[in-house]
């Protein structure tokens, strides 16, 4: 029974871990990101940990030439000056030496071999996972796009869906300027039908008629026919205030 328990809780545990890393796959990635670092540096180390005992090799190889060397060059002054127990023990010690240079020569190729591969292999993960990470950092970016689209859309859809409905507040408001307006308009036909235009217009034809009368008592009186006005006689007399001028005698003063 507890292991069962045990169980049921778990895979709540695993459900509720999984759905955090749903809702943070940013958190997630930068998380492998990490792991992903230090692997490279555990792996370097160990690159290093190689490369130095092919260091190592090396320079045994090297040692090992140099006494090979030595070896064969008094090996043979030995030899040349008779002394052949000297040159035995030195041909002796020359034989061992070589035995060794060749083991630590095909060492040393394996160990650099190995080294090449393990730097190609490093360099493969890294690239790989690297570009599996800029993939999955383009893809939480269009998730995220989409799913703000996504929103954005169904907000759209909702508000386009609420304005213009039953009760809404834009209706009210159209249907309160409506009858204000009507309210209006309605107040001013009923003052311009109340407006006594009788009296205006015959106010207006009285101060038409004295400006005709004043228009020709002053072309009258400078001798100015009107356009439409009989013309005058001629030689008849022009009048001054309504009184005929009078006509000077001869040799009279005005």
């Amino acid at each position: 029974m507890l292991g069962r328990l045990f169980n049921v809780f778990r895979g709540f545990f695993a459900q509720f871990v999984k759905g955090v890393e749903k809702r943070n796959p940013e958190a997630l990635l930068e998380l492998e990101q990490e792991n992903l670092r230090k692997q490279i540096g555990s792996y370097n180390q160990s690159l290093a940990t190689h490369a130095g005992l092919a260091e190592r090799l090396i320079g045994q190889v090297r040692k090992l030439e140099t006494e090979e060397r030595e070896l064969r060059a008094r090996t043979t002054a030995h030899l040349r000056a008779g002394n052949q127990d000297a040159a035995g023990q030195h041909a002796l010690r020359l034989q061992t030496v070589t035995r060794e240079l060749e083991e630590n020569r095909r060492q040393m190729a394996q160990a650099e071999d190995t080294y090449k591969d393990l730097v190609k292999a490093r360099d493969v993960a890294v690239t790989a996972a690297r570009a599996k990470i800029e993939s999955l950092k383009g893809a939480i970016n269009d998730m995220r796009m989409k799913a703000a689209l996504a929103e954005m859309n169904e907000m759209a859809a909702g508000m386009i869906t609420k304005i213009g409905g039953s009760g809404d507040t834009l209706d009210r408001l159209h249907e309160m300027v409506e009858e204000e307006r009507n309210k209006a308009a309605g107040r001013a036909r009923v003052a311009r039908d109340s407006l006594d235009m009788s009296q205006i217009e015959i106010k207006e034809a009285e101060q038409k008629a004295l400006a005709d009368q004043a228009l020709a008592d002053f072309a009258a009186a400078e001798g100015i026919a009107l356009q439409g006005a009989p013309a005058a006689a001629p030689g008849a007399p022009r009048s001054m205030g309504g009184q005929e001028a009078k006509p000077l005698s001869e040799g009279g003063q005005g």
